[in-house]
């Protein structure tokens, strides 16, 4: 409608934006029924994500005073949305929100946000590229929830529900590989791992229906397809919480069976996360790096994530516009 903007919606995990917003971090976190859930739950979620949160508060807080004493994925996942606000002004009056998960800006605050302004349309935009019921499918519940409670629920609204194959996304990835690679330099291409890690997600997920599994799948293949590498690649999962079964390899474990088999030169890529966080500042660029070593790895080294990347907003700019003229 005339004078009327598109409202985008991204969202993100969140993580905490200091290092007293820890154990509050983890509580939300624990207290999302698509993370904890078993017969009886509804009454035992929230005491139980309050044991979970303070077990784990301590030690969490020290990997994020590690990486600068809170999670950067707030001012990254902020930088992207300057860049796609950038991007679509070129083409369409919009407004571009950040919805967080399990820290500020929630939800809630994005609604309050678009609740002043002059909208004809809303976009849900997840910037998890992979769909799972425990990241985007998450988001979406807590967006229907919030709707209803602030009654902000009358508006067309459009859902981006995965764009794991989008050609600007895996050019985004292939370049970034790209740079990551040359700093091997004098090697054989076939001595280099290329190891794409994922977030992992328990296996009663996959047994469910839930795609992730097979979008990463595509993912890596699309994307080695378009590097055209001689190095061989592995996929392998990471970040798992809590008991039962989980999507494998693990990085870790993928790491030491390539080290036992002689193999030296690791390049580690976060193929699921599109901003930097704990699980690739600290989990791979610390913990398994320092894993690596202990393996006698020569060389290790890290894709950075894509960040605002401009082929990757370059992707998101063109999913919302293809979504806007529906």
């Amino acid at each position: 409608m005339a004078g009327q903007k598109v409202g985008v919606v991204l969202f993100q995990l969140g993580g905490p934006d200091s290092m007293e917003a820890v154990e509050p971090f983890l509580y939300n976190l624990f207290s999302d029924p698509d993370i904890i859930n078993f017969p009886g739950a509804v009454l035992a979620r929230k005491p139980l994500a309050r044991v979970i949160a303070s077990r784990r508060s301590k030690k969490t807080a020290g990997h994020y005073r590690e990486i600068g004493g809170k999670s950067p994925i707030v001012d990254l996942t902020m930088a992207q949305a300057r860049a796609l606000q950038a991007e679509l002004d070129r083409h369409l009056a919009s407004s571009v929100h950040v919805a967080m998960r399990y820290w500020h800006p929630l939800t809630e605050e994005a609604i309050a946000a678009m609740k002043g302004e002059r909208l004809g349309k809303i976009i849900l935009l997840p910037l998890y590229p992979h769909y799972s019921k425990a990241t985007t499918g998450s988001s979406l519940r807590e967006w229907d929830r919030q709707c209803a409670r602030l009654r902000y629920n009358s508006l067309p609204t459009e859902t981006i529900r995965s764009y794991h194959n989008h050609p600007l996304y895996i050019e985004a990835l292939a370049d970034a590989i790209n740079r990551a690679y040359g700093r091997f330099s004098g090697f054989n291409p076939r001595d280099i791992d290329l190891i794409f890690s994922a977030h992992g997600v328990p296996r009663s997920l996959i047994r469910a229906g839930d795609p992730y599994q097979q979008q990463i799948e595509q993912t890596v293949a699309l994307v080695v397809q378009s590097g055209g590498w001689q190095s061989p690649n592995r996929l392998c999962y990471q970040s798992r919480v809590g008991p039962g079964e989980w999507l494998k390899p693990s990085l870790l474990d993928l790491m030491r069976e390539l080290a036992s088999e002689g193999r030296r030169h690791f390049l580690v890529i976060p193929i699921s996360f599109v901003t930097e966080h704990i699980e690739t500042l600290h989990e791979i660029d610390m913990e398994a790096r320092l894993e690596a070593v202990r393996l006698g790895v020569a060389q290790f080294e890290m894709m950075p994530a894509l960040n605002d990347n401009p082929k990757f907003i370059g992707c998101l700019a063109d999913l919302v516009l293809k979504n806007e003229r529906q």
